[in-house]
């Protein structure tokens, strides 16, 4: 019979573990479960349930610095920091709306789990690069904690680095302390129309290696620059998007360097705060795939390659994409039943390398088709020996980053 624990302190996971491996019975480790479709399913009958764990124990908004237990929704830690003109620099994804689960019912554990990360990773990093502590329970029964308040700490090996895109199979994270940062007084989003894919990759890069800070760069082709149109966001035609954050006067200048920069490439438009604070958050959560009914993968190549490795799909495979990360995150959507994981990946080694992750598929296709990207040999058997360290009995997750 299956059962689910549902813990209300760190030491009741603890006590959920131990219980585990001492029978030799494997847990998924869920928080709201809201992101239970991303990854391959989980091969366990009884349920660690972590949304009991609930809670921010510390913020002090002086020394940018937060710790929540592992249960706590997103919405809260969010809203919390909304309150004092604070974010969290990496800008989590919410997958919710891909998923077709509603926005906003992630947690910050699941957001450790798989590394989210937004738009403006580029600049900022993802989420392991924002954790100054950490407290979890092995594989093992063992609780162990890691870092702590502050930046800069000895304690010993970054174990959350480490834990981080782990996606619980290593550990069960119960209290995480994450650096934050004040929010952009304003922003400003510099629009180039009319570009090809190759051009508006070249674009991006420019950009980005330019003096004006550009936080994030995205690019639409017609067919989801036409999709968002359509939802209010003011497109017209294939949108290169690049973001500006700061201080009024400095998001002016550097608009202004990078239209006297760009100017050649194509009509130049700009979207103030607002509107460009809900472009982002649209292109981050990948809103113009929701609601479609096709496959979805999340490609990772090096930005000047984006456009690339499109070019040498499109030999193949039809399918809509667009770019983010200065054209080294590629969304594509598949239509039918048939993933094309050879062909993908395929693809992916002749842009260069990088790795495609399946992140929109029915529960069988992900049962079956390698959701992750496969690991070169050594780098496995890495991770085997890690897992071996951490989850001596395989009772943490089973199956969900490979069978």
């Amino acid at each position: 019979m299956a059962d689910t624990f549902k813990p209300r302190h760190p030491e009741e996971a603890r006590d959920a573990v131990l219980w585990a491996m001492a029978e030799d019975q494997p847990l998924e480790i869920l928080g709201t479960g809201s992101r239970r479709a991303l990854g391959r399913p989980v091969q366990a009958a009884h349920v660690l349930d972590l949304s009991g764990l609930s809670g921010i124990e510390l913020y002090e908004p002086a020394e940018l610095v937060m710790t929540a237990l592992a249960g706590t929704p997103m919405a809260e830690i969010e809203a919390t920091l909304a309150d004092k003109n604070q974010e969290l620099a990496f800008d989590p994804i919410d997958y919710g709306p891909l998923l077709g689960q509603p926005a906003g019912e992630g947690t910050v554990g699941g957001v450790v789990a798989a590394n989210f990360a937004g738009s403006k990773r580029l600049k900022f990093g993802a989420a392991r690069d924002h954790i100054l502590g950490l407290e979890a329970v092995s594989g093992r029964g063992e609780i162990f904690k890691s870092g702590g308040r502050v930046v800069k700490n000895v304690t010993g090996y970054d174990l959350p680095r480490a834990l981080t895109g782990s996606w619980g199979t290593l550990a069960v994270s119960t209290r995480i302390t994450l650096k934050v940062q004040p929010r952009a007084e304003t922003e400003a989003t510099l629009v180039v129309s009319g570009l090809g894919d190759a051009a508006a990759v070249e674009a991006m890069c420019s950009a980005m290696g330019s003096s004006a800070e550009v936080s994030a760069a995205a690019h639409l082709p017609d067919p989801v620059a036409a999709r968002l149109a359509a939802e209010g966001h003011a497109l017209s035609g294939p949108a290169t998007l690049l973001r500006l954050e700061g201080f009024g006067p400095s998001v002016d200048y550097r608009f202004a360097l990078l239209e006297k920069r760009l100017g050649g490439a194509g009509r130049i438009t700009r979207l103030d705060v607002d509107a460009s604070r809900a472009l982002w958050q649209a292109v981050r959560d990948v809103l113009p795939f929701t609601g479609t009914s096709g496959l979805v993968w999340r490609v990772s190549v090096a930005p000047a390659a984006g456009a690339r490795f499109v070019e040498t799909l499109r030999e193949t495979l039809a399918g809509e994409v667009y770019y983010d990360w200065s054209g080294g995150l590629v969304w594509l959507a598949v239509e039918g039943d048939d993933p094309r994981a050879d062909e993908v990946r395929a693809a992916v080694t002749a842009a260069g390398g990088g790795h495609a992750t399946l992140v929109r598929a029915p529960a069988p296709m992900r049962a079956s088709v390698p959701v992750f990207h496969p690991q070169p040999a050594p780098l496995a058997a890495l991770n085997a020996r890690i897992k071996a360290q951490f989850d001596p009995k395989g009772i943490l997750n089973p199956g969900r980053m490979g069978a």
